[in-house]
This record gives structure tokens, C-alpha cells and sequence, in this order.
């Protein structure tokens, strides 16, 4: 099998990298995290003129044709560099549902704009009690008439704060954790009976509460069928937890690389400690971690590419790898480095911060584990 990347692949890796070490310093990025807007509208609309917005979606959308590779590219530098642009909750997750789920109007209205970098998306699904249940919702849409009633409470939506538009996971039919009848509506910011409570992060992300009470949403806003939602939801969180993946080991190769760098130039007994033995073996480690890590990410992402049917299977094993690696990689970076790993002004430290969340978004360790299990006897 040839793994090796086209050269429009080869072009876009390349154009990101660029971006990363030249305009995502790490003094830049902690500029832009203590923004008001916790992102970089500049860099936002960078993304979009240089065509990285249309990457996760297909031709046929106006995309550059939505490959789980070419997304798994771009999301490794963007762990590199510890972005914090929205790309992966507004593009990816958000921007993916309306690309599965809506119709060509639809598609037409919103993707368009999102591509142009005009539009934020969020997806808000997560509640206070559903932890990892994508069909534990609570948040009720009545019809009457011509619109839908909505009320219920969103937690932790990602990007919650900047969003123009919100997809929001309802329940139209049935009882709180029932497979069928749960919808997809778009609701735009500014509703009235929508508020939201937008905070930073730990890792320096943006996400926001969202609250809401008798919002009036017409059935025209409504996302594919009523009350099947939930296959579209897995599909979509599948492919976002693929490129969380990526980031995951891009953020991973640079807490490495700058762990060795660190060991090479820090000197006790005379020497740099990076010459004792019992420290190259735990790098040793490290290494090999990061990539274990790389192999089983290109693997899911080739299986959702080959959309066979086995990809859940794929993803919940590079997830609960990755999120293995994840851990050990982040704790031997930060203790390497000895007491400045855990300081505000180096960025192993917040890259510590950044693989500790991952390990829990979209389903923990723990949970894809058990996942990948349940769908190994299945399949």
C-alpha cells in the first residue's frame, strides 16, 4: 500500500507548517488567547483566502474534496502550533453536519459563508447529564404549526462564544435517551430566548453555556428528517474525533521534539542531562508512543475514507491510543523539563494542557475502549 502523500497533499501540509512557524509563535498565540475574542479574526480569514475552510468538505459543497487525510494534514500542524482558531468545532464539526445533513439550499446558505470565512458555526449537543450518550437529550423542540418551541440548556458547546449560527440537537420525539427522535435544527445567535455564558478553556479554546427558552425556530431550519438525527451525529462526531486525533499527535511531536531540544542544553553534573541513560530510554519511550499514535491515526483515517463500515471500530482504537499517548507523552514532557515545564511563559506547558483535554473530548480513553471492544464483537 503506497502511504506516501500526493502533491497537492504534499502543498497543502507544506502551506500550514509554513504558517505555523512563521506567523504562530508561541508568544503570538498567547496574545490571541488573551484577546477579548479568544481567537484571531485575521488568521480566520487567512484560513479561508487560502483555502484551508473548504478542506473538510467535498466538491460537490464547493469543497476541495473533504478527504479524512487532507483533514488529518492540516489538523497535525494545527497541533503543532497549539491553534486556537476554531477550526475544528466550526469547519469540521458544526460545518459537517450541515454539509450531511442539509439540503442544497441550505448547504448553499451556510457552507458558502463558512468556506468565505463570513460565518461561525457551533454545534451544541453536549447537556449536564449526557456525558459521552450522543442520544441522551433532554432539550425538547414542540411543533406548533409552522415553528418549533425549544427549550433546554447546552453545556460546553465549543466556539459557543463567537458563533453566528448554532446547530443544536433536539428532541422532537420520544423519551430522553431514545435512539429515534432526535432532530437537528439551526438556530441563529441572536434568537430571542437564546442567551449564552461564553469562558476560555483550560487549553485556552473558547466554549459557552447556552440556554434556551421558548425559542421559536421555523421547520424550514430544521437539518435532514426529523427525528433520525442521530446516525448523521455519530458520522460527523466519528470524522471530528479522527482530526482531534491529528492534533493530538501533532501537539505530541512538538512536546517531544522540545523535550529532546531541553535535554541537550540542560546541564547537571557538567553535562547535558540528555547523556543519562535512564532519561534517553524515557524519551525512547516517547517516541515510540508518538508514533504508535501516527500509525493507528492514519489507519482510521483511511478507514473512514473507505467508509466500509468498519470506521466507529477504527476510530474508537486510534482514540483510545491516542489518548494513551496523549497522557504519557504530556506528563514526561512536563516532568523532563523539571519545574519550568509547568510555568505560564513555556509552551510545554500548555501543550500538557492541550493533550489533557483531548484525552476527554468526544469520548475519554476509557470510553473508546470499551466502544472499540463492543464493536469488535459485532463486526
Amino acid at each position: 500500500m503506497d502511504f506516501k502523500l500526493s502533491e497537492e497533499q504534499q502543498m497543502l501540509q507544506d502551506s500550514v507548517a509554513r504558517f505555523i512557524a512563521q506567523d504562530y509563535e508561541f508568544d503570538k498565540r498567547e496574545k490571541i488567547v488573551a484577546s477579548e475574542d479568544g481567537y484571531s479574526k485575521d488568521n480566520w480569514q487567512l484560513f479561508a483566502d487560502l483555502g484551508w475552510l473548504m478542506v473538510p468538505f467535498s466538491e460537490d459543497v464547493g469543497g476541495l474534496g473533504g478527504s479524512a487525510i487532507d483533514l488529518m494534514l492540516v489538523m497535525q500542524e494545527f497541533g503543532k502550533g497549539m491553534v486556537v482558531e476554531p477550526f475544528l468545532a466550526s469547519a469540521v464539526l458544526a460545518g459537517g453536519l450541515v454539509a450531511e445533513a442539509g439540503s442544497d439550499p441550505q448547504k448553499e446558505e451556510i457552507l458558502t459563508a463558512l468556506i468565505e470565512g463570513g460565518l461561525q458555526l457551533a454545534f451544541a449537543y453536549n447537556e449536564p447529564q449526557s456525558r459521552y450518550n450522543l442520544a441522551d437529550v433532554a432539550t425538547t423542540a414542540e411543533l406548533h404549526g409552522d415553528h418549533y418551541v425549544v427549550n433546554g440548556h447546552k453545556a460546553v458547546v465549543l466556539n459557543g462564544k463567537a458563533a453566528d449560527q448554532f446547530v443544536i440537537s433536539v428532541r422532537t420525539a420520544g423519551t430522553r435517551r431514545d435512539h429515534d427522535g432526535i432532530s437537528l435544527l439551526l438556530v441563529d445567535a441572536q434568537t430571542q430566548g437564546l442567551s449564552r455564558h461564553g469562558y476560555a478553556t483550560v487549553d485556552g479554546h473558547q466554549a459557552a453555556e447556552v440556554n434556551l427558552e421558548n425559542v421559536k425556530v421555523p421547520v424550514s431550519a430544521l437539518l435532514g428528517t426529523a427525528g433520525k438525527a442521530l446516525p448523521v451525529i455519530e458520522k460527523v462526531i466519528d470524522r471530528t474525533t479522527v482530526a482531534l486525533c491529528a492534533e493530538a499527535v501533532g501537539a505530541m511531536e512538538s512536546a517531544y521534539k522540545k523535550t529532546v531540544e531541553y535535554t541537550q542544553t540542560r546541564k547537571q553534573f557538567g553535562v547535558p542531562i540528555g547523556s543519562f541513560q535512564a532519561l534517553q530510554h524515557r524519551m525512547a519511550d516517547m517516541f515510540i508512543e508518538c508514533e504508535q499514535a501516527r500509525s493507528i491515526l492514519q489507519m482510521a483515517a483511511m478507514q473512514l475514507d473507505g467508509n466500509n463500515g468498519v470506521a466507529p471500530k477504527a476510530v474508537s482504537a486510534a482514540k483510545s491510543r491516542v489518548g494513551k499517548a496523549a497522557r504519557l507523552i504530556g506528563q514526561e514532557a512536563v516532568q523532563l523539563h523539571g519545574g519550568i515545564g509547568v510555568t505560564q511563559e513555556l509552551d510545554v506547558g500548555h501543550l500538557f494542557k492541550r493533550l489533557t483535554t483531548i484525552q476527554f473530548m468526544f469520548g475519554s480513553t476509557d470510553f473508546h475502549t470499551q466502544r472499540f471492544i463492543q464493536h469488535a464483537k459485532t463486526v
